[in-house]
């Protein structure tokens, strides 16, 4: 991988371009025939810069600065590493840098469909270059030499001449062939993957049609305007309408390809990989294979939608992941993933809750309930049918606490960690069952018309001390509501800063495909937008997910946060008084907690390890560097047992064992299977975040029992 962080991630495929600017190319280009523009295409251009400049939320000018950004952002989008365009080739390029807008209104794709022309041509002549040289026997790669590779190109020059850019390949060349080699590959073995891998690049290069084009062009214009605003071709529609479905027969993944990797972005809630448990966020499929003894297919630098058709198949039926983990060191081994593709069943996304127990410094007990809502979920069909037994999440929340008033809990933790949103009108019903009449939610729409029609309309049905609990995976729905709890001073937020998607999108039919466009954006009670910034925790919890590789403000063209007039609302606790102690409180628990202190020296190892530059191309050097970071996480983990009296590991290789799970065992492999059919349990005692979420709930109980200030004097849980 060539690229530390490419953030340029709304769907990023490995697309190829051209035609010929210059003169007589510095590679022999492979014979490819420049793709051809359709008049659709060119209706379809000038409809959608038409719809952006009326429509998009964002008000920005078709101008020739507008022009600039999008050359810079499809030569991103295209060659992210920078390693197949020339110098040269940028240069001739930029001679057209102020044409584009003008170009796009009339429906001109010629200069940019030359650019994708010429792409084709750098990578086809590139890849031939390369295979010839992995099927040479004499040509021999010497993993004793000193070589580095630089890991960081987002910035990088591209190279000058036809020189450099050989150097700068056989550097990669040899990084991938070092990886499978520390992979437990032989050079041989390395060499036949490596060549298959660059077989299949070509081959798809060769079939790329000028739809592919078009899809590259347009959405390197559109993603100037936000991430989240996409043209959609039919084939691309297919898929999204597919992803939207919950009866989507695949293993539950949120896909995006990410420099030659495809990577996860989430997992759906309740979905086979969510339930089976190894495949996790940010990880990146290397492999996938049918069945679990079919031949692992290597999918680096396939295109996504690609990568998808293979993962996705029949019910019950098995797919094979080979995963380079997110959290793996450069050169790590690789682990593969059986699982058994199923439908994404509604009722098992449906929220459930879990009573648990802990008790203060003077030994007084407290009962706490959590209730986990892991998607903001609605069965439209049955409501729409008038069933008076329809599902929904704040129906299913509103029995719960039910049934946790039974159970006389003290309070009650709301655990939205990944949840990635769904509906809106959940989000402010669901509000409706905690605070008394008010606003939950202002939308603004493109014409600046603010709308206040979401809102809470009952009175509140538990009114004792919640708290939230967040991370960088909740988003959209899930930040209405943990906004809204926030500013009303109605319960505290717990976890780490959210993800930060605070706008609106709808579907514009085309000429061709359909247009994702951004057309509003939330902004909390208080004013402020959940665009961009999220929600910001009251107590911030560790959090294994990199802000800058995930979330609203790691993409460049986000739209910013932004600030309107507060809407009236009222406020139920103090917290600003509350939140100083219970802070010191928790601060206190965790410079002991064993738990804490080894997530924090991991995420402090993983981040050093992650932010290196450039990496080694000499084998002993990575194999020592392998293991002395597996030797440092062996040794924070067996801290964290030895506090927990258990006993401490032999070799990394038991973590992985017991993080993985696999192998040739069939008890294992059967009990594995039992644990994902069956919905996911809550369990305080295997989950650090929540048993803090509990005592810092805690402390905020005890510390609304001695307020005097208490909206409604609402000291306690009561229904």
């Amino acid at each position: 991988m060539l690229c530390k962080s490419h953030r340029l991630k709304a769907g990023a495929l490995c697309l190829g371009l051209g035609i010929s600017l210059l003169t007589a190319l510095p590679l022999a280009a492979a014979d490819l025939e420049p793709l051809k523009i359709t008049d659709q295409q060119r209706k379809t251009t000038a409809e959608i810069v038409s719809s952006l400049h009326k429509h998009h939320y964002r008000d920005q000018n078709i101008d020739d600065a507008l022009s600039e950004k999008f050359l810079k952002n499809y030569l991103d989008t295209l060659d992210p590493s920078r390693s197949y365009f020339l110098k040269a080739d940028i240069e001739e390029f930029y001679k057209h840098q102020n044409k584009f807008d003008d170009d796009f209104q009339k429906g001109e794709l010629k200069t940019s469909f030359v650019i994708f022309d010429r792409y084709r041509e750098r990578i086809s002549a590139r890849l031939e270059k390369t295979l010839k040289q992995l099927e040479d026997d004499e040509l021999k790669y010497d993993f004793t030499e000193n070589d580095t590779l630089n890991v960081d190109r987002e910035k990088a020059p591209w190279p000058a001449t036809a020189a450099e850019a050989d150097e700068l390949w056989r550097k990669r060349t040899k990084a991938d062939l070092l990886n499978l080699v520390l992979a437990d590959k032989t050079i041989d073995e390395a060499r036949e993957v490596l060549t298959k891998r660059y077989k299949n690049q070509l081959r798809r290069m060769s079939q790329q049609t000028g739809e592919d084009a078009f899809s590259a062009v347009i959405n390197a214009f559109t993603m100037l305007y936000d991430p989240h605003t996409n043209y959609l071709s039919p084939r691309t529609l297919e898929n999204f309408n597919i992803n939207m479905s919950l009866s989507l027969e695949g293993i539950g993944a949120m896909l995006q390809s990410e420099d030659e990797y495809t990577k996860v972005v989430r997992l759906i809630p309740a979905g086979p990989a969510d339930k089976q448990g190894q495949l996790k966020p940010a990880d990146r499929i290397v492999a996938v294979g049918q069945d679990k003894e079919g031949e692992l297919v290597d999918v680096v630098g396939w295109r996504l939608d690609e990568v998808v058709d293979l993962i996705r198949g029949k019910k019950d039926s098995v797919v094979r992941l080979e995963v380079l983990p997110s959290k793996a060191a450069a050169g790590a081994a690789t682990h593969v993933i059986n699982i058994k593709r199923d439908k994404v069943k509604l009722e098992e996304q449906a929220a459930q809750k879990a009573v648990f127990e802990l008790s203060d410094a003077e030994e007084n007990s407290y009962k706490l309930g959590v209730i986990d809502v892991p998607t903001f979920y609605m069965d439209f069909e049955a409501y729409r049918k008038r069933d008076p037994n329809y599902k929904s999440t704040t129906r299913d929340v509103f029995n719960l606490l039910s049934e946790l008033a039974a159970e006389n809990v003290d309070g009650i933790i709301i655990d939205l960690r990944n949840n990635g949103g769904g509906s809106l009108h959940e989000a402010t019903s669901l509000t409706d069952l905690f605070i008394d009449q008010g606003p939950v939610v202002q939308i603004r729409q493109t014409n600046q018309l603010i709308s206040r029609n979401y809102r809470s309309h009952s009175k509140a049905v538990f009114r004792g001390p919640i708290v939230i609990l967040i991370n960088r995976l909740s988003a959209s729905a899930s930040e209405i509501f943990a906004g809204a709890i926030q500013d009303y001073g109605r319960g505290i937020i717990v976890g780490s800063q959210s993800f930060g998607k605070g706008s609106v999108q709808s579907l514009q039919p085309l000429q061709s495909g359909q247009l994702k466009i951004t057309e509003s954006k939330f902004y909390r009670v208080s004013g402020g937008s959940t665009q961009h910034k999220g929600v910001v925790p009251d107590i911030t919890l560790p959090d294994m997910i990199d802000p800058e590789d995930v979330g609203e403000s790691s993409y460049d063209y986000a739209l910013p946060w932004d600030q309107i007039h507060e809407v009236k609302h009222d406020h139920y606790f103090d917290l600003a008084a509350l939140l100083p102690a219970i802070q010191k409180s928790h601060d206190e628990r965790i410079k002991t907690d064993p738990d804490f202190i080894f997530l924090s020296k991991q995420q402090a190892l993983i981040d050093k390890n992650s932010d290196r530059t450039e990496i080694s191309l000499n084998e002993k050097t990575r194999r020592t560097e392998k293991t002395d970071y597996e030797q440092q996480l062996l040794s924070i983990e067996n801290e964290r047992r030895k506090t927990r009296g258990l006993e401490p590991y032999k070799t990394y290789a038991d973590i992985s064992e017991d993080d993985i799970k696999e192998g040739d065992d069939p008890d294992k492999e059967a009990e594995a299977e039992a644990a994902a059919a069956e919905p996911k349990k809550i369990d305080p005692a295997k989950d650090p975040l929540l048993t803090e979420a509990g005592y810092i709930l805690l402390d905020f109980i005890r510390g609304t029992n001695n307020a005097d200030d208490v909206k409604d004097d609402t000291k306690v849980a009561n229904f």
